[in-house]
């Protein structure tokens, strides 16, 4: 029985995209269903006079409202910097904050999020990837505990009134209310208790954890209550005056429909929100004003920021960065949200293509067009059919715009222009045709922003691409019979061309969308995954070493351990080494070489695993490579902190170095004495070091290792310095080092002791080594990562942090974390992060599982040590 748990446990993991996608779209569909049997009285013909009835001020008390609330919204961004201590220009905070909910809002999957709009931009701005992942924790949990008591406040002093819509008894909803407003209020009370006592601990000390403080939770929750207040207002001012309910009331509702439409995880909460609103109002509002109420909240409070914000790019593309603007949309920030923003507003206008595809036309336009004689019948159902069709393929290209590709950036120019053609023969689409130049006017301004060299069908899509392309069409085929409710259906529809045959028109339209869009997801999930690629050839490695001499980081050197693949940038300026473990490509380091390669090799590094059908991650990581690896969309979380000693500020004469210069001293005085070999001179002496480490292997019963550390060969040995210690002139240890021509920094590989080694030897050893690199014009000396530690763990910080800590402060039966933190720090050195990078399909532990059985040299080297 455990091993079937933990198989169906390890599927359920594996699959967990796949497993939502198909939950939300089946969700979507009860959504649907549940909106037919609310609507089942309503006709299109009355939306369409609710809609055409909403006067003018109201539209333009919604537009106000709507801004007020993104006043709020950018509140959020706000407090959750000054929670984490950065103080940022208020011009590029509001500017990403606004990008991010004005995507986020409307999509809110992968990397057409809030979240993922927020690390590209604020990693421009100077933010640390875990620092932007506070950010984003905070407004997540800010939201979503604020809209908690909001709700809770609100159901227990309008219990009354929702009772009146809701069906269930006054009593039990004050009940459920005061059970929420506990559960915040315990949730408050706990980190106001903890928030001076938790600590998380350090080799070098104490730092006390940072959660809220009351004064922080006090305005956030001010905050969310107006940021709600404001959304709520919006779609109120539009409802019809007699909806029979009071302005708290509906607030009420208001906030149950949002966190409902989170929790399903459809997009926008798209069916959801629009089904409680109308199941909440439908016995005191018309349904149908209600109904166009809820199309024109989409347009004024979703499409209408979207809009606004690509124009606010093409304008300052326009202005060319000049004067204030530039102290708002840098060119570094622009290159962050423009990709995300044009992203999103191609995906709603492939939206609004496959909608209008379904849609009547308005009988005057057609009357237009009938009485035109340059636009035949034929003309007319081939623009319609063909816009279908052209609005599922930009919503297929968004994909490619988040990444930047040119492909992309052609197709959807293309795609854009030609539906902008048909929508004057297919309805005289005026408002088509304009958010449509929006879009290529977005696109043209900001060409250099899609500057990817990449076939836009070289990845197949992700499944939630393709759950969301069916929520789509679901939406899209819940319209079509909400629509033409009242025609009979019969085979002859399908044969029907007139210029007043609308219901045909959407029958052919919605089928060529439904089979295009079948077609494009069974060739995502049916393309066979490419071949492994091979391990690098001994020309590759060469032209790697090449490049890794020049570079700062001493560890690039492992790329002469040739148990790796290999992945060279377009102008060979660049390498990235990687390992494939099951369906795991993993980079060591990620991209080394000259900095302006880097990003593009790790989209083609992506690209090229999920191509594969793999899943990317990179290993390692440093901090500077953290806004590079956002824009593909990938997540970062810490692995540990290397340690690098300072050399030139090292002094064996102070109290500092106190312990250190002891151990140098005693074993100088017994004997010991360090001796650097070039590599030219390693050959000479390889095999006493060949037998000391078979001795020491044998002696610890363990194997050697690869990857991400090197292994006993004597080519690898002999390719680097080799430090020995001689004890009274015989060889009883040896330690690899790995360095480059910068001599920015030494670091140690391998390091192995015979078994009669004096005691002392590590420590003299190091010390010399200190001495020796410094004499020797190194700058620093790497001593490696020390796993699992610095993790902060107040409450805004992500859980892999806290089951880190969890692990280094109790995993001694396992590993020596602390242990071999306190060896480090006994010699000073600075603590840089490091971090493990993965996409946000995969699960950041069978990344690291992946990792060990690399290491290892699979399962047995694992098992086996």
């Amino acid at each position: 029985m455990k091993i079937v748990s933990e198989t169906a446990s390890f599927w359920l993991r594996r699959n967990r995209n796949t497993l939502l996608a198909v939950l939300s779209s089946l969700a979507f569909v009860a959504v649907a269903m549940a909106l037919t049997r609310i609507t089942r009285n309503v006709r299109y013909d009355d939306v369409l006079a609710a809609l055409s009835a909403t006067r003018w001020p109201d539209l333009l008390l919604a537009i106000a409202f709507t801004a007020i609330s993104f006043v709020f919204l950018v509140r959020y961004d706000l407090n959750a910097l000054d929670h984490i201590g950065h103080r940022l220009p208020l011009g590029p905070v509001a500017a990403v904050s606004f990008s991010a909910y004005a995507v986020g809002n409307t999509a809110g999957f992968g990397a057409l999020s809030g979240g993922a709009i927020r690390f590209r931009g604020y990693g421009r701005l100077g933010l640390s990837g875990e620092e932007t992942a506070h950010v984003v924790a905070f407004i997540t949990i800010a939201f979503g505990v604020g809209l908690s008591a909001l709700s809770g406040i609100s159901l227990l002093f309008f219990a009354d009134q929702v009772a009146g819509f809701t069906g269930y008894h006054a009593k039990t909803l004050r009940i459920g209310a005061v059970a929420v407003l506990l559960a915040v209020l315990a949730g408050v009370l706990l980190a106001w208790r903890t928030r001076e006592h938790l600590e998380s601990v350090e080799a070098g000390g104490a730092i006390a954890a940072k959660l809220p403080s009351l004064r922080e939770i006090a305005m956030q929750f001010l905050v969310t209550a107006g940021d709600v207040a404001a959304a709520a207002s919006v779609l109120y001012v539009l409802l019809p005056p007699d909806i029979g309910i009071g302005w708290p009331a509906f607030a009420t509702l208001y906030c149950i429909a949002i966190g409902l439409g989170v929790l399903s995880h459809v997009p926008a909460g798209l069916g959801v929100f629009e089904a409680v609103i109308l199941g909440g109002l439908g016995p005191t509002a018309p349904t149908d004003a209600v109904i166009g109420s809820l199309v024109l909240y989409r347009l004024i409070y979703h499409v209408l920021p979207l809009l606004l914000a690509v124009l606010a790019l093409a304008a300052t593309e326009l202005l060319e960065y000049r004067d204030t603007v530039a102290e708002i949309w840098t060119r570094p920030l622009s290159a962050a949200v423009i990709p995300p923003l044009l992203a999103m507003l191609a995906l709603l206008c492939g939206v609004m293509l496959v909608f209008s595809s379904v849609l009547p036309t308005p009988q005057s336009n057609l009357d237009w067009l009938a009485a035109n004689t340059f636009v035949p019948i034929q003309l007319l159902e081939a623009a319609h059919f063909l816009s279908s069709i052209l609005g599922l393929l930009l919503i297929v290209v968004a994909r490619g715009l988040v990444n930047r590709l040119d492909g992309a950036f052609w197709a959807g120019l293309i795609i854009a222009a030609l539906a902008m053609v048909l929508a004057i023969p297919k309805a005289f689409a005026a408002w088509e045709a304009a958010v449509l130049g929006v879009l290529i006017l977005g696109l043209v301004l900001n060409r250099r922003s899609f500057s990817r060299p990449a076939s836009l069908l070289a990845e197949p899509l992700t499944t939630v691409w393709i759950g969301a392309i069916a929520v789509i069409l679901i939406a899209a085929v819940t319209i079509l019979f909400f629509v033409y409710r009242d025609v009979d259906y019969s085979r002859a529809l399908w044969w029907q061309f007139e210029f007043s045959d609308e219901a045909p028109r959407g029958l052919r339209a919605m089928l060529g969308v439904t089979l295009v869009a079948a077609l494009i997801a069974f060739a995502s999930l049916l393309r066979p995954a490419r071949a492994h690629p091979e391990i690098a050839t001994a020309e590759e490695i060469a032209r790697a070493i090449e490049i890794a001499r020049t570079q700062d980081d001493s560890a690039a050197n492992l790329v002469r351990m040739g148990d790796k693949s290999i992945m060279f940038s377009e102008d060979g300026r660049a390498f990235l080494m990687y390992g494939v473990q099951g369906r795991s490509w993993i980079s060591l380091f990620g991209p080394i070489g000259a900095p302006d390669a880097k990003p593009e090799l790790i989209w083609r590094f992506v690209e090229a695993a999920r191509a594969a059908g793999g899943r990317a991650a990179f290993y390692q990581v440093t901090p500077d490579l953290l806004p590079a690896f956002a824009d593909v969309g990938l997540r970062a979380l810490k692995l540990g902190e290397m340690a690098r000693i300072d050399l030139s500020a090292m002094d064996l004469q102070t109290s500092r170095w106190g312990e250190p210069r002891r151990a140098l001293n005693k074993g100088l005085r017994e004997g010991m004495r360090l001796e650097v070999l070039e590599p030219e001179a390693v050959p000479a002496v390889l095999d006493a070091l060949q037998a000391i480490s078979d001795t020491w292997l044998a002696h610890h019963e363990v194997r050697e290792k690869g990857f991400a550390l090197g292994r006993f060969e004597r080519d690898f040995v002999a390719s680097q310095p080799v430090a020995v210690l001689r004890a009274n002139e015989r060889i009883v240890a040896f330690a690899t080092l790995m360095v480059t021509d910068t001599r920015e920094e030494a670091t140690v590989d391998l390091m192995r002791f015979a078994d009669d080694a004096p005691k002392g030897a590590m420590d003299f050893l190091f010390v010399s080594l200190f001495v020796a690199m410094k004499e020797a014009g190194y700058r620093h000396f790497n001593l490696g990562m020390a796993p699992l530690s610095g993790f902060a763990t107040h409450a805004s910080a992500p859980v892999w942090n806290h089951v880190g800590q969890a692990i280094f402060t109790h995993g001694e039966r396992f590993y020596n974390f602390k242990g071999l933190r306190a060896f480090k720090a006994k010699y000073n050195p600075d603590w840089e992060p490091r971090y493990l990078v993965v996409g946000g399909q995969m699960s950041p532990v069978s990344a690291l599982v992946d990792v060990t059985l690399l290491i290892g040299g699979g399962l047995k080297g694992v098992v086996g040590k």
